[in-house]
């Protein structure tokens, strides 16, 4: 039987594997959901540190003899608010891009074509 520890670290190298893999791709949308995976895989590494305690009380108190950590708690909760943030501006910068060169492709060409986005289908600059 697998212990809790185990799983939790499968969990996370499978969700940083598969935001890795997301994040090589040529395009713009799977790029962003790789940072988003990545940022998940980081949060709950951050989270795991604290230890895995079932049943713990979140403050210490009489009688107790073991509290969960908050700092870890802080930590991702911190980092999820600027993980949406982050979000949100790469959408950004990725929408700007795709209309700008014409192409969602992470570098601006299309693969198999001569140029790049709308240079290559003869569109002129609009600016």
């Amino acid at each position: 039987m697998m212990s809790m520890e185990a799983l939790v670290a499968s969990g996370v190298g499978l969700v940083t594997a598969s935001g890795v893999y997301l994040l090589l791709r040529g395009r713009t949308f799977p790029v962003v959901l790789g940072l988003s995976l990545l940022g998940y895989a980081v949060n709950v590494f951050i989270f795991v540190m604290g230890r895995l305690w079932s049943a713990a009380p979140p403050i210490l108190h009489e009688g107790a003899t073991r509290a969960a950590d908050p700092l870890p708690q802080a930590l991702v909760l911190t980092a999820i608010v600027i993980g949406f943030a982050t979000t949100g501006f790469i959408v950004e910068l990725a929408l700007r891009s795709a209309h700008d060169n014409g192409s969602d492709h992470v570098d601006g060409r299309e693969p198999g074509l001569p140029g790049a986005g709308r240079a290559a289908h003869g569109a002129t600059e609009e600016r």
